[in-house]
Formats: C-alpha cells, structure tokens, sequence
C-alpha cells in the first residue's frame, strides 16, 4: 500500500439529503467516504490509523460537533476536522478553531472549496506523518524567534485580537500585523489554527486555557 492506504472522509451530519449529497460529491472524485448521521455512532467507528480526516457538521441533536471534537480528543483520535455549519456564528468557529479544526465551512458550501478544504487536510496528514520527527524542527523555528517576536506569538496563540495584543505591548496594531506577518513565516505556519496547532505541539500554550 502506498502513502498510508486509503484515504478515506468520514462524514457526520444529522441531515440524510445532506449526507448523501456530500458523499457521492466526494465518491465523484474518487475518495472513500464513510457516512455516520449521529456523533456518537462515528465515534465507535472511527480509525484514527486511516489516512483520513473528518467533516463534522456543528449542530447536531445529542451530541453536537464541537462535543465529538471534545470526545476525539481525549480518546487520542488525532484527525484532521473540518467543521461544516449552516450557521457561523462567530464564538462557535472560534472555539472550533482552538480546539483544533482545520477548517469551517458554511453551507450551502461551494463544493469545490470544500474539495480542496478535503484535499489539503489529507494531504496535511502525509506531512504531518513525516515531519512526526519534526519536534526538533518546531524547536529551532521557535528558537530563531526574535524576543519581541515570541512576546507576540504567545497572546497571538492564545486567542486575542492584534488590538488586544497592542495594547499589552504597547505598540502600535501596524507594528502587530508586521510582527504577526514574521512570526507566520519564521514558523512556516499557513495559518492562524497552523501556528495554534505548533504551539500547543511545542507545549507553549495549554489547549484546554486558551482563550
């Protein structure tokens, strides 16, 4: 087998139009998707040594889909999640987001943005297997961190606003945006939930405190 099997797409979502819809869009570019209609029945089958990732719908009757991100999480199910929601409501993305997410969709979603959405958490999880040793890595990145830089990570990690972080320091939002601009690339971080993801993996910040 080559690059870890199979890839597969487990897809949650209480709403069985909406499940078959997604399933056959994924079959038609020729992923494997699992279908589950409840949170916990995912849950009992979900492989966390499959090359795969998770699209999870955040409102659910019983149990929801930041509760299933809850549950993955202390049972050491290690995947990549995309939430997908007809409501975005802000608190709700950001709570996702700290817990891990990769990614938030609104629906009705654009089906080729959740493709790609798709594409690029599976193929995160082949990077992520072989940077597994990357530990070290993260290290010297955070190492070659200016001391301003690192006071700038921190709260950036944690959860406030580039605002917020200006008045801490008491700099100006511009100077945070440039600082924010460098510390992404001295980290190699796409993202904001890439660099939280490093953080928390550095053992910087405590998933469970952040804001």
């Amino acid at each position: 087998m080559s690059n870890g099997g199979e890839q597969v797409v487990y897809v949650v979502d209480d709403d069985q139009g909406m499940l078959d819809s997604t399933v056959w869009l994924l079959e038609s570019v020729g992923l494997k998707a699992l279908p589950f209609t409840s949170g916990r029945a995912f849950l009992d089958a979900c492989d966390a040594s499959l090359a795969a990732c998770v699209l999870l719908d955040v409102r659910m009757p019983g149990m929801g889909g930041l509760n299933v991100q809850e549950e993955m999480r202390s049972r050491g199910l290690d995947l990549p999640i995309i939430f997908v929601s007809g409501h975005a409501d802000v608190p709700i993305v950001v709570r996702a987001f700290k817990a891990g997410a990769r990614d938030f969709i609104e629906k009705p979603y654009n089906e080729q943005l959740l493709l790609d959405s798709v594409q690029q958490a599976l193929s995160s999880f082949d990077e992520r297997r072989s940077t597994a040793g990357g530990q070290g890595q993260l290290q010297e990145r955070l190492d070659s961190l200016t001391p301003r830089e690192r006071d700038v990570l921190l709260p950036l990690v944690q959860g406030y606003t580039n605002r917020e972080i200006a008045e801490q320091l008491d700099i100006s939002v511009k100077t945070i945006d440039l600082y924010r601009a460098r510390v992404m690339k001295r980290m190699q971080a796409e993202s904001l939930p890439d660099l939280v993801g490093m953080a928390i993996a550095a053992g910087l910040v405590d998933p469970l405190k952040l804001r």
